[in-house]
């Protein structure tokens, strides 16, 4: 069963208040986030920003997986 987006934001939000792991991989995630923007935002970005971009941005999306398999656990915990 897929959650909806006001679902997902309140297990976020209660991970982040809860759940240490949950806390360093969603800060993670927003430095990784942070730094993809900086990048974009260089209209003349090196060889070596573009790899950085391309690294970031697929373990910006390990991150949101993992955080949407916590989100998906925690809730299963709630409905058993």
């Amino acid at each position: 069963m897929d959650l909806s987006t006001q679902e997902l934001e309140k297990l976020k939000d209660l991970l982040m208040a809860t759940d240490e792991e949950f806390q360093t991989i969603a800060n993670q995630h927003a430095e990784f986030k942070k730094r993809v923007s900086e990048i974009e935002a260089n209209p003349h970005p090196s060889d070596e920003e573009m790899q950085e971009e391309t690294k970031l941005k697929k373990l910006k999306l390990t991150l949101k997986d993992r955080m949407l398999e916590m989100m998906h656990q925690y809730r299963e915990t709630l409905t058993v």
